[in-house]
């Protein structure tokens, strides 16, 4: 993702690679799970859910290595993430 413009479509756009990085490594995938509760199935059928789409940013956020090295994926800072979490459902700014 090659863009400085955050908005609503980015912001989803983000996400759905955030889960493609996650699933894009065993040991990311099964922590993800294992942490989340969810099955590939429960992932598979909320992945166009806003709010489970701003919970995978919440997750890749709160581990700052995962942070880095999704940022580097995508070739963006990681202050792109932060930026576009606001984006979605949920965000502490929500509404102001």
């Amino acid at each position: 993702m090659r863009t400085s413009k955050v908005n609503r479509e980015n912001a989803e756009i983000l996400a759905i690679n955030a889960v493609g990085f996650l699933a894009g490594d065993e040991t990311r995938l099964q922590r993800f799970l294992a942490l989340s509760g969810l099955d590939l199935a429960g992932v598979s059928e909320n992945a166009a859910n806003p709010e489970f789409l701003a919970a995978i940013l919440d997750y890749i956020l709160n581990d700052e290595p995962l942070l880095i090295a999704f940022a580097e994926s995508q070739t963006i800072e990681p202050n792109f993430v932060e930026r576009a979490r606001y984006e979605l459902p949920g965000a502490a700014m929500d509404g102001v």
